[in-house]
């Protein structure tokens, strides 16, 4: 599907080069659901930008390599893409869901508009008639009613403002989903709808989806595979459920730990401290000035990635 091979992308600064995603390599399978969590700043966001390829303009690949092989029904062969081509991708192959429903959305346009102003020229010449049945009867398969074609953004609730941002990247039946914080700032009612939305979708299609988010319960909820981010890293990758019920990683464990749990009253304490700078990321374990458990071994050494899918993987010191 889409591999990244010891990549290393972000930003210019006043204060040089800011590598948000940091020596990372990670691979996207066919047909998973693959969730990527951390805390605020840790690159979650930046890490779905470099799968998308949206590179140019703030965002460069200093190094490393990114590729995606999909499927081509037209030449019935499989088809590779370096980093830099996955434009060409967009809406067809590739999908993104942003964070922010009411902030990517024209205010002063309908909904109707905002969809057909989505779609390839390929598909507008269809005809404009064809076109809208088209998407009135995928609306009708979300559960949407069709009368939110003719309401402005601000007239939806944000649930439903989100539910379209679905509709609209996965009209295409993409082979791969991005979907940034999905479920940020709605309740909790909202929110498990729009998630169990995501999975229907996504069994439904067979298509990949990748989730970026804080929340862990919703990828506890949700994700086949869990990816842990830390400082521009990813620190650890396996099953979804092998990860929460024995964590490896001290800022894994740290994150789990502090979750809190039906019929506990036990306080829970948060990750003390704060992630570290980017602009200048210290040497060895990037957790270990937070990590109670750290020597002066962990300040020099980086643990290897933590990848339960592969045996010759090293855990840190401590796990």
């Amino acid at each position: 599907m889409i591999h990244l091979n010891n990549v290393r992308a972000g930003y210019s600064t006043a204060d040089g080069f800011v590598a948000a995603v940091d020596g990372v390599s990670l691979q996207v399978e066919d047909n998973e659901i693959l969730g990527v969590a951390g805390e605020s700043g840790c690159g979650k966001s930046t890490l779905l930008k470099v799968l998308y390829g949206h590179f140019g303009g703030s965002l460069s690949l200093a190094s490393g390599s990114v590729h995606a092989e999909f499927y081509d029904a037209e030449s019935g062969e499989t088809v590779t893409h370096e980093g830099h081509q996955l434009h060409k991708l967009w809406w067809r192959k590739l999908s993104y869901i942003p964070q922010g429903s009411m902030s990517v959305m024209n205010p002063v346009a309908r909904i109707e508009a905002q969809l057909i102003e989505a779609l390839p020229p390929a598909i507008l010449q269809r005809g404009g008639n064809s076109v809208l049945e088209e998407i009135k009867s995928f609306l009708s398969e979300l559960n949407l009613p069709v009368s939110v074609l003719k309401a402005y953004p601000h007239q939806l609730s944000g649930g439903m403002r989100q539910r379209v941002m679905i509709a609209m990247a996965c009209f295409f039946y993409p082979s791969l989903v991005l979907a940034d914080e999905p479920t940020t700032a709605l309740d909790v009612v909202v929110q498990k709808n729009i998630l169990l939305l995501l999975k229907t979708i996504q069994r439904r299609q067979k298509n990949a989806l990748v989730i970026v988010s804080h929340d862990l319960g919703v990828h506890y909820q949700v994700t086949d595979r869990i990816a842990i981010a830390y400082a521009g890293k990813i620190v650890e990758i396996g099953p979804t459920r092998e990860v929460f019920a024995n964590p490896l990683h001290p800022y894994t464990r740290a994150l789990i730990e502090s979750l809190p749990r039906l019929g506990e009253r036990s306080l829970r304490r948060g990750i003390e401290g704060r992630p570290p700078d980017l602009a200048s990321p210290p040497t060895g374990c990037r957790f270990a000035q937070r990590c109670s458990k750290s020597e002066d071994i962990c300040r020099q050494i980086s643990p290897e990635l933590i990848d339960r899918t592969q045996k010759h993987a090293v855990a840190c010191h401590f796990s």
